[in-house]
């Protein structure tokens, strides 16, 4: 279908299994960082809504968590947010790693489209690790005679190859309508879970395959009384002693790492001057429990 003049508008949802570059795709896209991004499953627990707005249409943007087996009520929550997410938008976005090989989470997540009866592109990302680009051929002939997909668009979210053809496709599917958002508005995310979210991928980057997924970041305090100098105190949960001193590391040199990379992060966000306090917290079992989750904002 080709692109028409009259504006386009409307939801679009990304899904896919933990690490097919969802969030990295979504940062490209909005052109500023607002999706933490790490190789380690389960990075994105918020939806996080990128606007994408074009001279011919709107793309609202929701990220959903990675398609997992859920275990921990943590992890049922992020489940629920992934179908909640596609049944709220106008065209689904599933996203795959074209690098590997197709496994059970790639039939799932095929599955939950196919269930979904929505609207779908599919988009095969991480083209730029093969060698031979004759392996998307088989790839391409299962997707196509899998589900009625729209479009069927090899990429490199990393690279940013195909990323402008993808967005013109995207655009072309929605349905006719005025911008949903100001055309300079990125995100309907709050500052404190932008700023949560980049301490947290600094964690993810800087314990390596230490510590599982058992850390958390709320941020507690932000306090712009001095315009010169934002105040910001963010606590990070984690469920037992042993993870706290990972995350502290000797003489707290990790935890003081941690800081400085957020904090520049945070600075270039916010354009100010920024004071960071990070805390460790134990806090046991907080991935089963209502009230912790319902703190750090999980859906449910």
């Amino acid at each position: 279908m080709g692109l028409n003049s009259t504006f386009r508008s409307g939801y679009v949802a990304l899904i896919g299994r933990p690490n097919a570059g969802k969030s990295t795709l979504l940062n490209r896209l909005v052109g500023e960082k607002i999706a933490a991004v790490s190789n380690k499953p389960q990075t994105t627990r918020h939806r996080i809504k990128g606007i994408v707005t074009k001279d011919d249409g709107q793309i609202v943007f929701v990220d959903t968590p990675g398609v997992h087996k859920p275990g921990y009520l943590l992890n049922r929550r992020m489940m629920a947010a992934v179908h909640d997410a596609i049944l709220s938008v106008d065209l689904v976005v599933l996203m795959r790693d074209a690098s590997v090989s197709t496994g059970n989470g790639d039939r799932f997540v095929l599955d939950m489209v196919k269930n979904s009866g929505k609207e779908a592109i599919a988009v095969l990302n991480k083209v730029d690790k093969l060698k031979d680009k004759e392996v998307l051929l088989p790839l391409i002939d299962m997707y196509s005679n899998e589900y009625g997909f729209k479009e069927i668009i090899p990429i490199s979210a990393l690279k940013g190859d195909a990323v402008d053809s993808l967005l013109s496709n995207i655009i072309g599917h929605l349905p006719q309508g005025e911008a949903i958002f100001d055309e300079d508005e990125l995100t309907d995310q709050p500052l404190r879970i932008l700023i949560a979210e980049m301490v947290r991928e600094q964690i993810l980057g800087k314990t390596g395959e230490e510590i599982p997924y058992v850390t958390a970041v709320i941020t507690e305090k932000f306090d712009e009384s001095d315009p010169k100098l934002t105040r910001i105190y963010c606590a990070i949960y984690v469920e037992k002693p042993s993870q706290k001193k990972i995350i502290i590391g000797k003489q707290g040199r990790r935890l003081k790492q941690i800081g400085t990379n957020a904090r520049k992060q945070i600075e270039e966000l916010l354009q100010n001057k920024v004071y960071l306090q990070l805390f460790v917290k134990v806090v046991k079992d907080w991935r089963n429990q209502e009230r912790q989750l319902n703190e750090l904002g999980v859906d449910g």
